[in-house]
């Protein structure tokens, strides 16, 4: 498989079951869309499987770990070890993504493609490209041809995992760098625009860490409109692999939950890469770190969960899994207005009112 017939893999979602789905939610027993963003995942969901009636029985998070170089410049509170014990004990229900996880009964497959270590445990799924990334600063990340393996390992991994739902996560010190560094080139904004503190740092070190994404930019010169080019050269294993993993999941058809900061600039990449994978793309919480919303803002996506997390690892999935099973209860099993035995004319006026404005505001 190459990243281009991977593309070609990703369709567009069905027109005429969301057109279905969209008048089921008309006839339920409510006053229209009163039950906001789960009526519109229900009906993006049955856009996404051609089906009317969904169930999310199996949920699976894929969690991609890869070191990255750049934190030999300080700009981590974190040591690089720490990317090993987490890689592992996300196998043990020792994280947070993993409690979450094992609370709500979701599967979890943790993929090492760059940890700068061996990984003696056959819970983790061997993937290894290197042994971290080259550091940013003095060069390209990685070469091309081996962000390309990323990517694809990302999406034979999310396309061979049986599951009604995926979710992207990740593990590795120092990539709110490398992702801070992607987005400021993919959007032609400064880093000062997108650069947070990640886990925790002081102030010179962001300082520090702002200055080292500009110097590693000005450097490698990436080609913002060459995504691939752009992961390579300031992006990290773990984010390429991530973008794959979008990739795979609209090609077969099923949704993809964003977590946050990292996961929405890896799903960003999958986006400039095939427009068509946003409409499989289910955003979760609203990430801490300021580079999130202008990420959103570029694929047109907003979180449905505000809680102040900025953990990563994957831990916004679990929760957005219990979202979309509660969108399909809503359409599967509410009372239409006939079968609640409710004349449904007082809505009328309602219902003029919004096509009205609707019109209206089309033709502006």
């Amino acid at each position: 498989m190459s990243i281009d017939s991977l593309i070609n893999e990703i369709h567009p979602l069905d027109a005429e079951m969301i057109e279905q789905a969209k008048r089921k939610q008309i006839q339920l027993a409510k006053p229209p869309g009163s039950l906001g963003r789960l009526e519109e995942l229900s009906i993006q969901l049955a856009g996404i499987t051609g089906k009317l009636n969904n169930k999310i029985n199996t949920k699976h998070l894929l969690v991609f770990a890869a070191d990255n170089g750049v934190v030999a410049e300080g700009v981590s509170s974190a040591p690089q070890s720490v990317t090993l014990q987490q890689t592992i004990n996300l196998t043990r229900s020792k994280t947070g993504a993993s409690v979450l996880c094992k609370n709500f009964g979701c599967d979890i497959t943790v993929c090492d493609v760059g940890v700068n270590a061996d990984i003696h445990d056959s819970a983790v799924l061997d993937c290894k490209l290197a042994y971290g990334t080259n550091n940013i600063v003095n060069g390209a990340a990685m070469t091309r041809a081996d962000c390309e393996k990323a990517i694809l390992i990302g999406a034979n991994l999310a396309k061979n995992t049986s599951a009604d739902v995926l979710g992207i996560g990740e593990m590795g010190i120092g990539n709110t760098t490398t992702s801070s560094a992607v987005l400021s080139v993919l959007l032609g904004v400064e880093a000062e625009h997108v650069t947070g503190r990640g886990g925790g740092i002081t102030d010179s070190s962001f300082e520090r860490k702002k200055q080292v994404i500009r110097h590693a930019i000005e450097i490698n010169q990436p080609n913002r409109d060459d995504v691939i080019d752009v992961l390579s050269k300031v992006g990290g294993y773990d984010l390429a692999a991530m973008c794959g993993a979008f990739l795979g999941a609209a090609a077969t058809r099923r949704p993809v939950v964003i977590d946050g900061f990292i996961s929405s600039v890896a799903a960003l990449c999958a986006y400039r890469l095939s427009t068509l994978a946003k409409d499989y793309f289910v955003p979760s919480h609203a990430s801490y770190e300021i580079g999130y919303r202008l990420a959103m803002d570029a694929m047109g996506l907003s979180p449905m969960l505000l809680l102040d997390m900025r953990l990563g690892e994957g831990s916004g999935c679990p929760l957005t899994f219990e979202i979309l099973s509660a969108a399909c209860a809503i359409i599967n099993d509410m009372a239409t207005f006939d079968e609640a035995g409710i004349d449904d004319e007082y809505l009328n006026e309602i219902r003029i009112g919004d096509k009205f404005s609707v019109e209206g505001a089309s033709k502006c």
